[in-house]
């Protein structure tokens, strides 16, 4: 790997890497700009992504197609309602020398897709708590560390309700963004018809080693933040929690419970990468308001009063940021 001689140049380095990297992946991915740049902001941000979309928006694609241009191991789990625990973390059997030996399961990889994650009960849904917050796993008693980079994608079908199970909100915390995925504009859907009606199938290479994306997390940590820009991410979060002293009067009217600290330590760390992206050494308050809507809109919690008005959790997180 690459030595850099301060961090002012390792940035201007992971800007290079980073739009290298876009571009390998829009060689495969039509479109989702946006999608993409929340997910890689989230993978060096050591954070986790729910990604929300209806079926055919090309959710495992994105995820195949940045785990191989990031050189890292992949797995897929299909959440299904008969899951059980075992199927995700691994189990421990007994060897022909009569012993136990545990097998690992999906789980022991860098790049986790957990697809359809509200298609099983919650005791399921729950076996991936501990390895998103503490990147381990314990089996029998016994703890299991994953190799790091470990990054965490659930998906979502947003339209069906029956047979799903809504995600507790102690593990809707941990992920640090919810992406919202729309269908392609007109132009990018010929472009995904042309791409993929033909023989030729476009690959993306390897960008970054496992070893550089360690390094580049550790960098976005070591951004320095003015305290202005602290005072005001706290005050976004505060802003979400009714009857307090800070509550927004749309939190008071709509909302059950809002954000807590982990959103604002997402905000910032959110805003730093977002900065660094973008070549700035130090992130500021528009950086703060470009990831803050995908850190909110799954930590508020809106109330009966919301939905028989019709005011949404966009229209809510749109005022809590003005």
């Amino acid at each position: 790997m690459t030595e850099y001689k301060s961090d002012v140049e390792a940035i201007d380095a992971f800007v290079g890497k980073y739009r290298i990297l876009t571009a390998e992946i829009g060689k495969v991915i039509v479109g989702q700009d946006d999608v993409i740049k929340s997910v890689l902001i989230c993978i060096f941000s050591k954070g986790h992504a729910l990604l929300v979309g209806v079926p055919g928006l090309a959710k495992t694609l994105l995820v195949n197609t940045i785990s191989r241009s990031l050189g890292l191991s992949y797995s897929r789990i299909q959440f299904t309602p008969d899951l059980m625990p075992s199927d995700i973390l691994g189990t421990e059997i007994l060897d022909e020398n009569r012993r136990f030996r545990f097998v690992r399961g999906p789980v022991f990889a860098n790049f986790i897709l957990a697809d359809e994650i509200n298609r099983t009960p919650p005791k399921t849904q729950s076996a991936l708590l501990e390895a998103m917050q503490e990147k381990a796993v314990t089996v029998a008693g016994e703890s299991h560390k994953l190799t790091e980079p470990f990054f965490v994608l659930a998906t979502q079908n947003p339209i069906e309700q029956e047979g799903t199970y809504p995600l507790p909100e102690a593990q809707l915390d941990r992920f640090m963004f919810n992406v919202w995925l729309d269908y392609p504009t007109f132009e990018q859907e010929i472009n995904v018809v042309k791409n993929t009606t033909t023989e030729k199938t476009a690959e993306a290479q390897v960008v970054l080693s496992g070893e550089e994306i360690i390094y580049f997390q550790n960098l976005i940590r070591r951004i320095p933040v003015a305290d202005n820009v602290y005072d005001y991410a706290v005050k976004v979060a505060a802003r979400t929690r009714p009857g307090t002293a800070m509550a927004h009067e749309w939190a008071n009217k709509y909302l059950t419970w809002g954000a807590g600290p982990r959103a604002s330590q997402y905000l910032i760390i959110g805003a730093k990468c977002h900065a660094a992206i973008n070549g700035k050494y130090s992130p500021d308050i528009e950086d703060v308001q470009a990831v803050a809507a995908s850190i909110l809109r799954h930590r508020i919690v809106r109330n009966y009063k919301s939905e028989a008005e019709g005011v949404t959790v966009k229209m809510i997180v749109d005022e809590l940021l003005k």
